[in-house]
């Protein structure tokens, strides 16, 4: 498999964030994260830079320096292509001697190195993918999920969109793993509730920036609700599109999955009333907005969503485990390192106090939220009302049900 140009020249140049001059294994001291995310294309705003930024906070809030530990950063853009984001992994194991892969977005790409990382025994923290395959029949002793995945946001926002009368839905869905999961998860939920799923389209990823003709079909269907089984820039663009139809009047908008920044590009005079599912909000309580302001000024124009928290938390978790375990067995085996993780509670300042499950799910509470109307936020990023919080215990499937080959009966 041959890395395009673009991709080596990405890796070769953020590899640089910190200096690597001593590359060997056998420097038991050195632990070296590779975030690797999509820097150019849709998912840019929802992970991107500001996951390195997040990471690179975590390990100073960690104190690793003062714990003699010395913690490398490499970042890459996968470019939302599985066999790019596998080579990427591949290449940092051999050559650059990472010990652990954090965030990739786009579940295809992240159930691509899942695989590699499994294969070469590192550990593998996901934040960006969405699919809860990750945690079930691919789940994989060398990985961990944080924030969100498709059967949370399916319970929690397509839940809540059919009690509030959301009956007949259409869904508009990205090709690729993460937006089959999303619609079939939602679906299994609004005909359960009793609703009716009219229709859907599917429109290519990540090549697609005109929704028109998918918005009208939605439209003829007659369904009460659209469904966006998608993420990032598409999702801004089916809902700035949806406005221009004059279809937001007449049809109930269910962003599936939908991010602080989604909201920020959208504008609050046309996202407001949307009702959307995160894990993280920065005004949430006193430790997520400590967490924010220590890395607002790093971030211009941006605050941390829950993915970007997710990579801050996860960090600060692995490192934990790396102490706990000692550097030289933490660098031997990324499944032991795992295994260390899940017998430790977590606690961070964005996600505050929670455990892993066997499956490698970390339980987060899924907190629901409203968008504000312009004239109820009070300042810059004042966008959410919390409308319903779901414990982490009940947020996520449950364990007997997702098949995964690491949980016995």
């Amino acid at each position: 498999m041959k890395l395009s140009r673009r991709a080596l020249l990405g890796t070769a140049a953020l590899s640089a964030v910190q200096p690597l001059a001593r590359r060997a294994r056998g420097d038991e001291a050195t632990i070296r994260i590779g975030v690797l995310n999509d820097q150019s294309g849709p998912y840019r705003d929802v992970s991107g830079l500001n996951s390195v930024v997040c990471v690179k906070q975590a390990i100073q809030d960690f104190g690793a320096r003062a714990k003699s530990l010395n913690v490398e950063v490499l970042s890459a853009d996968h470019q939302n292509k599985p066999d790019v984001g596998a080579g990427i992994a591949r290449q940092w194991f051999d050559r650059d001697g990472v010990d652990m892969i954090i965030d990739v977005p786009t579940s295809s790409v992240g159930l691509a190195v899942a695989s590699v990382c499994r294969e070469k025994n590192r550990a593998y923290i996901n934040v960006g993918a969405g699919t809860s395959e990750l945690t079930g029949k691919q789940c994989a002793p060398t990985t961990i999920h944080w924030a969100y995945d498709t059967w949370m946001l399916a319970h929690s926002t397509g839940g809540a969109t059919v009690k509030s009368g959301g009956t007949t839905w259409y869904f508009l869905t990205a090709d690729y793993v993460f937006g089959h999961d999303l619609q079939s998860e939602t679906s299994h939920f609004v005909t359960e509730a009793g609703g009716k799923v009219l229709g859907n389209s599917t429109y290519p990823f990540p090549s697609t920036s005109d929704f028109s003709s998918f918005l009208l079909q939605a439209q003829a269907s007659g369904a009460k609700v659209l469904g966006l089984a998608n993420a990032g820039a598409d999702t801004v663009n089916c809902i700035k599109q949806a406005h221009e139809f004059g279809l937001t009047g007449k049809t109930q908008i269910a962003a599936l999955l939908m991010f602080i920044t989604d909201v920020h590009a959208l504008g609050l005079e046309t996202a407001q009333g949307l009702v959307l599912t995160e894990s993280f909000y920065w005004d949430l309580n006193d430790r997520t907005r400590a967490f924010t302001s220590r890395v607002k000024d790093k971030t211009p124009n941006n605050i941390p969503n829950m993915v970007q928290a997710g990579c801050y938390a996860g960090t600060i978790h692995y490192l934990k485990a790396v102490v706990d375990l000692g550097a030289a067995a933490a660098k031997a085996s990324g499944a032991a390192t795992v295994a260390r993780m899940k017998a430790m509670p977590t606690d961070d300042d964005a996600f505050g106090k929670n455990h892993i499950r066997e499956d490698g799910r970390v339980l987060v509470p899924a907190y629901l939220f409203g968008v504000k109307k312009p004239s109820e936020s009070k300042g810059p990023w004042d966008y959410y009302k919390l409308l319903f919080t779901t414990p982490g215990d009940e947020a996520f499937r449950p364990l007997k049900d997702g098949n995964c080959p690491l949980v016995h009966a």
